[in-house]
């Protein structure tokens, strides 16, 4: 009985608890349904991702000022090549405490910008603050988080004022006048060129224009530009540039020609480094002629097994001559090969190496490394084919012979080492330079050129040894002649 009372008592529990274990599987339901939705929904925005994905790598109208690509971030010498040394400009680095300092030189520069009036001060914050939401969209969206407007704006304001009147001063020689030393604006010179210290163009654009001395800014800005690109050097080679102080920077750019003070169009420029980009690839055409598809597609294929020389001096043994480009406003890729006879001419632009080279090039190389930055990697394909001519010091020597290289760094063998750096792991663009290295390649691999130009070098590498043969030349065929008349001419009238 009382089992039968338990057995009783148990299913008068499980019908009390009918209503609850309803409820319970109910809940289980809605568990296992929930999960469900959760999978279902988790598999859908995976769907979405994917079909937002062509979206997001679709490239921008203009590219964003960003940081460098992350391939790059890992390099050795990272901090000293791509981060400023001296002064912060723009939102990347600005909260870095070590440019502390450099922020008291900006606050003099734009005190001078303004002329030490708040009004005008006051005016340039206010328009800029009006179209703050233009300049927001010249950056990648992780380069101002969080900076507010008010932040943004002020910080744009500083460091463009900056920016012009630091090139004005450079132009018009006038550091002195601001106690600014030479140290600082040489390192601050260097800063102007860095990937991740840029600021929109367009902002310094409309600062010189609400300026009211636009004209006077604007030239500035163009002959600075112009004392960073391969141009045309004076005779006296004392006065190069970039191995040139202030005053002497200031008395060879009054000196330039008309001609190379020709205006560039700068009005897509994104910000200094695309500037000067621009202004070294000037008249940047792909050096090879028209070709059906079928050929190019052979040509290119078969580059990775055309090179078989390593440095200028193997070209010269191969009667190669390197030369100077004669052209009076040279490029970077003004480079051509022309032959005469069993001589081979490869023509180079001049250019100057120096202190500031290195993180120059690594710098415009890695803005065309940009994932948003559609371009035909022509500074990547110069510097790679600089690169492949030279291997030494000895090679270095050879090209500042050719007042093609002007070294204001240090050894011959620095520089050999500078761009062996420079062009390590570089990807450039096969069809740039593809006929001049066609060209090349086969003149090197000619036996016959090889030797006459091995003959040409060993006994006619000067005027003396050429003179001297010549003269042996000329008294064998004058002995020949004379034997000739002695054994063939006819006997005389006394021998008769």
């Amino acid at each position: 009985m009382a089992g039968k009372q338990h057995v009783i008592s148990i299913e008068g529990f499980f019908r009390r608890e009918a209503g609850a274990g309803e409820t319970s599987s109910a809940v289980t339901e809605d568990a296992q349904t929930h999960s469900i939705f959760i999978e279902s929904t988790n598999l859908e925005a995976k769907i979405n991702t994917v079909m937002e994905a062509r979206k997001k790598v679709t490239p921008s109208p203009a590219p964003k000022i960003q940081k460098v690509i992350f391939v790059l971030r890992d390099h050795k010498d990272f901090k000293k090549l791509y981060e400023p040394r001296t002064v912060s400009l723009g939102p990347i680095h600005h909260r870095n405490d070590k440019y502390q300092i450099g922020e008291q030189y900006k606050l003099v520069l734009t005190y001078e910008f303004v002329n030490g009036s708040k009004e005008k001060l006051n005016c340039l914050y206010k328009k800029i603050g009006e179209n703050i939401n233009e300049l927001r969209d010249c950056f990648e969206k992780g380069v101002i988080e969080g900076y507010d407007d008010e932040t943004l704006i002020w910080l744009l304001l500083v460091d463009g004022c900056a920016i012009l009147q630091y090139i004005y001063c450079a132009v018009k020689n006038k550091f002195e006048e601001l106690n600014i030393k030479p140290d600082s604006i040489a390192f601050t010179q260097q800063d102007l060129f860095l990937l991740e210290n840029q600021l929109p163009y367009r902002l310094l654009k409309w600062l010189m224009r609400w300026s009211g001395n636009e004209t006077e800014l604007k030239k500035s800005i163009d002959k600075y530009i112009d004392s960073h690109v391969t141009v045309p050097l004076p005779e006296d080679h004392s006065s190069i540039l970039r191995c040139a102080t202030p005053s002497s920077l200031s008395r060879y750019l009054s000196k330039k020609s008309k001609q190379q003070q020709e205006k560039q169009d700068d009005g897509d420029a994104i910000h200094l480094l695309d500037l000067l980009r621009t202004r070294l690839l000037h008249k940047h055409q792909k050096n090879k002629p028209e070709k059906s598809t079928k050929d190019a597609s052979k040509d290119t294929s078969s580059l990775s097994n055309l090179q078989s020389y390593r440095n200028v001096q193997e070209l010269q043994a191969a009667g190669i001559h390197v030369e100077r480009s004669k052209k009076e406003n040279t490029c970077l890729d003004d480079i051509s090969f022309t032959k005469l006879g069993c001589l081979g001419f490869l023509w180079l632009p001049p250019i100057t190496v120096d202190d500031s080279t290195r993180p120059k090039f690594l710098n415009l190389i890695a803005y065309e490394m940009c994932l948003d930055f559609q371009n035909d990697f022509a500074i990547t394909s110069y510097v790679s084919f600089l690169d492949s001519l030279i291997d030494e010091a000895n090679d270095v020597k050879m090209l500042r012979k050719a007042g093609i290289l002007y070294n204001c760094l240090g050894s011959d063998q620095h520089v050999a080492q500078l761009f062996n750096e420079i062009g390590t792991d570089l990807v450039p663009n096969s069809e740039i330079y593809s006929d001049i290295r066609v060209q090349i390649q086969k003149h090197y691999k000619n036996q016959l050129m090889t030797w006459l130009a091995q003959v040409y070098h060993d006994h006619f590498n000067s005027p003396w040894t050429f003179l001297a043969f010549f003269g042996a030349l000329l008294a064998l065929a004058l002995t020949v002649i004379q034997t000739w008349y002695t054994v063939k001419c006819p006997p005389g009238p006394c021998k008769r």
